[in-house]
């Protein structure tokens, strides 16, 4: 009867736990975790309250675009800063914006664009909030540019011990570089003044060669154009031999698209069959390269924000049950390009990797964050591939990005942190060697280990 008893107990406190869990993922849904709780706190005062009052793990989400549990870990408190979303200043004249970081960057488009006014450093979708490219330390396509902390003034940040600080390149110096890039580690950013520069009207231009022609090309003809804003080239699957570089320069031409910015509500449905005929085999990808030489040709000249202004929706349902779409990105100092793009196609061949894109990016050295990834002027590869969601298939694409990963290392480069977590500690430590100053930088001023989330929990042994 008492072991009765205390089955009947167990039972019914395990049942206790998972009614207060909630399951969350990311954008893949290739990662659930069970959280204790979701907070979605509305001001900063709300999220110093928070801190001080939870006493277990906290971890911090924004859009949820990161692909690898950097915004849960079991059992955490999960601020969910969405609703942090309030532009705090605006100054057009010294062109700087100051905003809580759940904002977006839409949101931050449709306040500046009238100033004719445009963000300086982002990623190519305007869906994430500006707190978690704060925490990934996000790039674009912007030429002569490199990460967002090289257009960050100031930030606002709630440490471990409910206490809120101003940090910026010249106050609370090692704060604000440990915690841009930091993965929410060191405590929770919640607002951020950024730099702003002029919107202006672009042109596309366009160039097809052969990939082991591109480095040369790019140095002679990108690397120092002042007049080029974005630019970003193509590896095309599935023979990786050929390369589309593709670069918005500043014009006085008249538009060819009016719209400021990209409508929020456009139809993507074309868009998205196309996506599933480069998906579905070899022959939809070379008539993808088709398609782009037609499109090409065509003259495009737009605002500057309504390039910076894509809808992650084009992308179309990145998950379904049996497979998902997953970015892989890595970074090679300048000089080492011709020796990794030919270690990267060998490993994406050989594992027969369904890669739907690579892109080529170019981003100028960190200013010191912790975490940098890049620690020199870099070209970054982005690798947009589908993978099935069996326990056999996440297993078999952990063995190839150990692989892409040693071979980066062998190029004196880097890979980034907000995708799924398959490497070695001995990978991450190789590839981020400022880490264990970070950790100890975390252990400082977060000394119960308050902050977490699956990407901490794997790599910090402090």
């Amino acid at each position: 009867m008492k072991k009765l008893a205390i089955y009947v107990l167990f039972i019914l406190w395990h049942h206790v736990v998972l009614a207060d869990s909630v399951i969350v993922n990311d954008i893949t849904q290739l990662t659930p975790i069970s959280v204790a709780k979701i907070a979605q706190p509305t001001s900063t005062t709300e999220v110093v309250e928070l801190i001080k009052n939870h006493h277990g793990p906290i971890a911090i989400a924004g859009g949820k675009y990161s692909m690898g549990g950097q915004t849960a870990t079991e059992q955490a408190l999960q601020i969910d800063i969405n609703h942090l979303n309030h532009i705090i200043a605006f100054d057009p004249d010294n062109k700087e914006i100051t905003i809580e970081t759940g904002v977006n960057w839409r949101q931050i488009q449709e306040q500046i664009d009238p100033y004719n006014l445009s963000v300086k450093i982002m990623q190519s979708y305007a869906d994430f909030t500006v707190g978690g490219s704060l925490g990934v330390n996000v790039h674009g396509r912007y030429v002569g540019e490199g990460p967002l902390i090289l257009s960050v003034k100031q930030i606002k940040i709630v440490l471990a011990d409910g206490s809120l600080i101003t940090a910026s390149p010249t106050q609370n110096t090692t704060i604000f570089y440990g915690a841009i890039g930091g993965y929410g580690g060191l405590g929770v950013i919640t607002e951020a003044t950024l730099q702003l520069v002029e919107n202006n009207k672009l042109e596309r231009i366009s160039q097809l060669m052969p990939i082991n022609q591109y480095k040369i090309y790019f140095l002679k003809n990108i690397s120092n154009n002042k007049e080029a804003v974005f630019h970003n080239t193509v590896i095309y699957p599935p023979d990786y031999k050929q390369v589309r570089a593709v670069t918005y320069i500043k014009t006085n031409k008249p538009l060819t698209i009016t719209d400021r910015l990209q409508d929020k509500n456009q139809d993507y449905s074309k868009l998205h069959k196309q996506i599933a005929i480069v998906t579905s085999n070899n022959l939809g990808k070379q008539l993808r390269k088709l398609y782009d030489k037609t499109d090409y040709r065509k003259e495009l000249v737009v605002w500057r924000n309504y390039e910076a202004s894509y809808n992650v929706a084009e992308l179309g349902p990145i998950a379904t049950q049996d497979s998902s779409f997953v970015l892989q990105e890595y970074f090679v100092p300048i000089e080492q390009f011709d020796n990794f793009y030919p270690k990267l196609i060998k490993i994406l061949r050989a594992n027969k990797v369904n890669v739907i894109n690579i892109s080529i990016r170019h981003a100028k050295q960190d200013s010191g964050s912790l975490l940098a990834w890049a620690k020199t002027d870099v070209f970054a590869f982005v690798i947009y591939y589908q993978q099935a969601t069996t326990a056999q298939a996440k297993a078999k694409v952990g063995e190839w990005t150990r692989q892409l990963i040693d071979a980066v290392l062998s190029c004196q480069g880097s890979y980034y942190l907000p995708y799924q977590i398959h490497a070695s500690k001995e990978q991450f430590n190789r590839a981020y060697p400022n880490a264990q100053q970070f950790f100890k930088l975390k252990q400082q001023v977060d000394p119960s280990n308050k902050f977490r989330n699956k990407l901490l929990d794997r790599y910090n042994d402090n």
